[in-house]
């Protein structure tokens, strides 16, 4: 059976202001129907939500309010999601030990959710028109139909083909888009040639055992150059450094993106191109575990290798590439020649020299190869059969 990759697909409104109007009233009605809906879960559950008997509660009210049913349901099952995703965060520690502050302050009150939060719309409350390129959509004042949206050729063949479950309505920066869910099925998986390492970095965003080198030398200071711009209107504090800092919100992430896109897209086509699969370090966790100077933490935290890593698997399971995660530790001491382990082969952050066999490599290089090396090991452990040898009946 063909597993389907989750794809999300935004396309941007083009409301008339009525319907504007209209979408703004809804979306600010439903969150404000969640932080009711959410006050009344912690009151009587606490934490521990549960959906059926929350909806006794609190639907007839929300229907008071003006809200239709379906969104009254879909914003119910918002608010439960998002108390199962904050005990999931609390039972895995990212808000921090029992008695840490940020733990207790997340413990001790309602979710809140803003004003322009996402709300979800299903075939009950929302429909499309692909060929027309419009959507209707339910509100308190009526049935919004023909509202037109834009996107890109590919999208609208993504859409037309696999549109499948939720659509999210949100509002950003008084644009209005749709973030639609579709299934694509996954491609088969061919049999890899070996595999192409990639060691991912700040000072080079990624490096492959192939030899190509992705700098990350312009998207540092394109980093370290918005940072002071926005602590310099920070600091400044008027309506206008207000206004531009809005302005400015999210293009660094924006750019950031772009870029892991376009990195992720050109390692998955070599090794299609190659018929290679892709190995990967597994990384998660690594700014809890590794500890920096003050000055290197702003560095380690925007860097967006989970992104990257993502966009790399993603698009890995839709064109059929192999694809295998890898332990990460010793592979920027370890010689990808003779496997000599030792913290003194990497001299500096781009230079390794072997102290075994004396190899002198790129550092980023050589982690590269090591990080390959286990990715074939790793493929071929798991096509090895762990069924005991049949022993023979006397």
């Amino acid at each position: 059976m063909v597993t389907p990759v989750k794809i999300v697909v935004s396309v941007k409104l083009q409301p008339t202001p009525e319907v504007a109007s209209a979408l703004r009233d809804e979306l600010t009605a439903c969150n404000e129907g969640a932080n009711y809906v959410s006050e009344v879960a912690y009151e009587h559950y606490g934490l521990k939500v549960h959906e059926y008997a929350l909806r006794k509660l609190v639907y007839a009210e929300l229907r008071e309010r003006g809200i239709k049913s379906a969104a009254a349901q879909q914003l119910i099952k918002k608010v439960v999601d998002a108390y199962a995703t904050l005990r999931a965060n609390i039972k895995a520690g990212n808000l921090g030990p029992e008695k840490s502050k940020r733990r207790r302050k997340a413990e001790s009150k309602p979710i809140v959710f803003r004003a322009e939060a996402a709300q979800a719309y299903d075939h009950r409350n929302m429909g499309w028109d692909i060929d027309a390129r419009t959507v209707a959509i339910t509100t308190r004042q009526g049935r919004m139909k023909g509202v037109r949206f834009v996107c890109a050729p590919e999208a609208l063949k993504t859409l037309a083909a696999y549109r499948k479950g939720e659509a999210d309505l949100i509002c950003r920066d008084g644009s209005w888009f749709l973030i639609a869910t579709c299934d694509v099925p996954e491609a088969q998986t061919y049999e890899p040639d070996g595999f192409i390492g990639v060691d991912l970095g700040i000072q080079n965003i990624a490096t492959t055992s192939t030899g190509c080198q992705t700098a990350g030398r312009k998207l540092n200071r394109y980093r370290k150059r918005q940072l002071f711009i926005r602590k310099k209107l920070q600091k400044k504090g008027t309506k206008s450094a207000k206004r531009l800092l809005k302005k400015r919100s999210r293009k660094e992430a924006r750019c950031s993106k772009d870029i892991n896109h376009c990195v992720s897209k050109a390692i998955v086509t070599e090794a299609e191109r190659t018929g290679c699969g892709i190995s990967l370090e597994e990384l998660k966790g690594i700014r809890n575990r590794v500890r920096l100077p003050k000055p290197q933490r702003v560095a380690l935290h925007s860097w967006a290798f989970a992104q990257l890593g993502d966009f790399i698997v993603y698009k890995a399971k839709r064109a059929g590439v192999p694809l295998v995660f890898v332990d990460p530790a010793y592979t920027s001491q370890m010689c990808c020649e003779c496997q000599h382990i030792d913290n003194r082969n990497r001299v500096h952050q781009g230079l390794f020299i072997c102290r075994g066999c004396g190899v002198v490599a790129h550092a980023d290089r050589n982690a590269s190869r090591n990080i390959a090396q286990r990715g074939e090991t790793v493929w071929n452990a798991g096509r090895e059969s762990r069924v005991p040898a049949a022993q023979p009946t006397g």
